[in-house]
Formats: structure tokens, sequence, C-alpha cells
């Protein structure tokens, strides 16, 4: 038996994972589109867009970070060894731990 399909508004679901990224102190990654990605990152205040085949659009990432409610948002490249992401952090989110909430202090 198949379950029925539920379509979900994609700024729910952003928003949905910036939720659990900042509830659980892990990454979330969602699929927004046919080649665009995102990793929202532990404490929900910074993203990564990245694509497969070619390379996120600021105006997208701007769209995405209104709809966190991301804060002077600072945007940003990054360079990995087979895919150039658009970094996006808000402002004062750069020096806060990425830790869970069920760590110790000294982060073990």
């Amino acid at each position: 038996m198949s379950h029925p399909t539920v379509t979900v508004p994609i700024r729910q679901a952003l928003k949905y994972a910036q939720d659990r990224a900042e509830k659980f102190g892990r990454t979330q990654q969602l699929e927004i589109g046919a080649d665009l990605f995102i990793r929202i990152a532990p404490g929900g205040r910074k993203f990564l867009l990245f694509c497969l085949d070619d390379e996120p659009e600021r105006g997208v990432a701007e769209v995405i970070a209104a709809t966190l409610a991301l804060k002077n948002p600072e945007y940003g490249w990054h360079q990995g060894q087979t895919l150039r992401s658009m970094t996006v952090i808000e402002e004062g989110a750069e020096n806060v731990p990425e830790s869970g909430p069920g760590e110790a202090e000294d982060g073990v």
C-alpha cells in the first residue's frame, strides 16, 4: 500500500529544517530544486547553498535568508574539491558554536 502524496510549501520545509537544526544541533539538508540543495548548519543561523552542475544564484540565497529570518546575512563563497557553494551567515553567528544540546561544555 502506498501512502498519499503530501505537498509541502518550500517555505514550510525550510523553516522546519531550520527548527530541527536549532533543536537537535545537527546539519539539515534539503533538495529544494532539480539541482539545488541547502545545508542548514546546527543552530539554524548559517546555511550553504549548492548545485551539483552549476553555481547557486545570490538572489535565491537572499530569498532563503529572508524566509529563515536571518538578520543582516553575509554572503560568500566556499570552494570545495568539486563544488563551489554559496555561504550565508547571519551577522554574529560566525562565532556561535555548532554543538548539539546534549554535549558537555567542553564539546565531549
